[in-house]
């Protein structure tokens, strides 16, 4: 029913995944040792200028597609067929109730019917899905069915971007997913298997940082909120003044002057979480939750110095960074100290590469 072959994702064969976000291209391809482990065989990232993508539009096609060939090159993958995402403002998702035992092509008029009365667009420009989630927990004899739809010229702009990269985009996949699915298998190695735990995850990204309360694998909240590691950026930019490039380019490359940790960046994770504890308390007036077992953080502006401590100490509750590779084998190709410092950023290119294994 999609232009690809599935919006959601279905068990592939080798195949990596690829998460093109507004300020980088980042890949992961996985494998599966014989003791049914995972592998990480390779990892890479290219950044991207300001402006390229903006709002999950990509708006400079070609330096995007040159950024992608690069990334694919310096991983040394041989794999050309990819997984990517479609950013969730893209996406309209809808679970709904159908009868059990229905044949596939039953299932496809009565979900079709159904997206009729979800979806703002004629059926003609959307590429539209389905998966069959499980038995409903509410109606006895009814099967949950997850529906998902895009715009077509949307998909088209991710699939065209896989093919003018020499790539084949074989799932399109929704980002806030890829990111629960990677979040899904480090939740079973909590205790107790992650339980009844109330996780809030907090990814960092440039512009913005988006709060996700998991609970059994189930989506409690989700909020996004403007803010992000840019801010951090452009407070260097204003403080020694460089242009947001150079002082990006420092940024990432610890080349800051000697005051840079007391002047810019202690003030910068004090804001910042203060913005997890605003994020928090949020979610608790407007549920009946009023605590959570576990802050996770995500993003590479996670790994910054302090970040951790300082969001323990404001909110209350244990914090910790996340490493989507955690309990992973290395491939060969792959070196620990990279995988321990850039870890954090990978959360959703490691779900889209879990997509080759995972129904």
């Amino acid at each position: 029913m999609s232009v690809l072959d599935t919006l959601l994702g279905r068990k592939h064969p080798p195949m990596f995944g690829l998460d093109v976000s507004s300020s980088s291209v980042k890949l992961v391809e996985l494998g599966r040792g014989a003791d049914g482990e995972y592998v990480l065989e390779r990892f890479a990232s290219e950044p991207l200028e300001r402006g390229w993508i903006a709002d999950g539009q990509i708006e400079k096609f070609d330096e995007v597609t040159e950024a992608v060939k690069r990334v694919v090159a310096k991983s040394g993958t041989k794999t050309r067929q990819v997984v990517m995402a479609m950013p969730q403002a893209a996406v309209i998702t809808k679970k709904i109730m159908l009868p059990a035992g229905l044949r596939e092509e039953e299932l496809e008029l009565q979900v079709e019917s159904e997206a009729n009365q979800y979806i703002p667009f004629s059926l003609d420009e959307v590429s539209l899905d389905f998966c069959v989630v499980g038995p409903s927990p509410t109606s006895v004899g009814d099967v949950e069915v997850l529906i998902a739809a895009s715009r077509k010229d949307k998909v088209q702009d991710r699939q065209g971007l896989a093919e003018a990269a020499g790539l084949k985009p074989v799932v399109l996949d929704i980002e806030s997913h890829a990111s629960r699915l990677a979040m899904s298998r480090l939740i079973a190695a909590l205790p107790g298997g992650g339980h009844d735990a109330l996780v809030a995850l907090f990814e960092i990204g440039a512009d913005t940082t988006s709060l996700k309360v998991l609970k059994d694998d189930e989506l409690l909240y989700d909020r996004d909120q403007a803010f992000g590691g840019s801010q951090l950026t452009q407070m260097i930019s204003r403080q020694y003044g460089f242009s947001f490039e150079e002082a990006e380019a420092k940024k990432i490359a610890g080349d800051l002057p000697e005051d840079y940790e007391q002047a810019v960046l202690a003030p910068f994770v004090d804001t910042l979480s203060q913005e997890v504890g605003r994020a928090l308390q949020y979610f608790f007036t407007s549920t009946p939750h009023h605590k959570v077992h576990y802050v996770m953080l995500a993003g590479g502006t996670a790994t910054l110095s302090g970040v951790k401590e300082r969001v323990t100490d404001l909110t209350g509750f244990a914090s910790q960074v996340v490493n989507p590779f955690e309990h992973m084998k290395l491939g060969s190709a792959v070196r620990e100290s990279r995988v321990r410092r850039e870890a954090p950023s990978y959360l959703t290119a490691c779900g889209l590469a879990m997509r080759r294994f995972v129904q």
